[in-house]
Parts: structure tokens; C-alpha cells; sequence
């Protein structure tokens, strides 16, 4: 349960990030609001997750996860440029996630 609750909160701060981008500077309520709820998700899953996981690799999971999110976000939203290098780094990125689920 630990695993899927950080991989959820590892998305959540993909969510709160993208908002706080889109808040301008908390000028703007509705990605304001979204960031408020997004980051109070996103570190009550991690507080969760972290009862029972080991601080150092669920903290390099949850943030993987969210940076890896959120630039694949930006890439498919065209903020983000696409090359080869990128989607490589990123696929590298996630493989040392997935490792270190599998050495846990």
C-alpha cells in the first residue's frame, strides 16, 4: 500500500508543480487552489509512504516520479522542447525508479 500511495503522491506533485507555474505568482485562484491541494496531498501521501519506507528511497521515487511527470507534461504541451536526448534521460529516469523499487 506504501508503494502505490508514494507513486500516487510522486503524480500529485507533477500536479502542484504544473499549477504553481500557472499560478503566476499566486495571481491566479484557480491553479492557487489546485497547488494548495495538490502539495498538502502530495507530502500527506509521502508522510505516509515514509512510515514504512526508507526516507532516501521513497524521497528519489516520489520526486522521480513528479520530475519525470512534469516534463513529460511540458513536452506534451509543447512548453518543453522534444529531442531524443530528452526522451532517453527521461526513460533513464525512470528505470532508476523502477530499480529502486526492485531493490527495496
Amino acid at each position: 500500500m506504501a508503494w502505490f500511495v508514494l507513486v500516487l503522491s510522486g503524480a500529485l506533485e507533477a500536479v502542484w508543480a504544473v499549477a504553481l507555474s500557472k499560478s503566476e505568482g499566486f495571481t491566479r485562484l484557480a491553479p492557487s487552489l489546485v497547488f494548495a491541494v495538490g502539495i498538502v496531498l502530495s507530502m500527506g501521501g509521502l508522510a505516509y509512504a515514509l512510515r514504512t519506507l526508507p526516507v532516501g528511497t521513497a524521497y528519489a521515487v516520489w520526486v522521480g516520479i513528479g520530475a519525470s511527470l512534469t516534463v513529460t507534461y511540458g513536452m506534451a504541451t509543447g512548453a518543453e522542447t522534444v529531442t531524443a536526448v530528452k526522451l532517453l534521460l527521461l526513460l533513464g529516469l525512470v528505470g532508476c525508479i523502477i530499480g529502486l523499487k526492485l531493490v527495496h
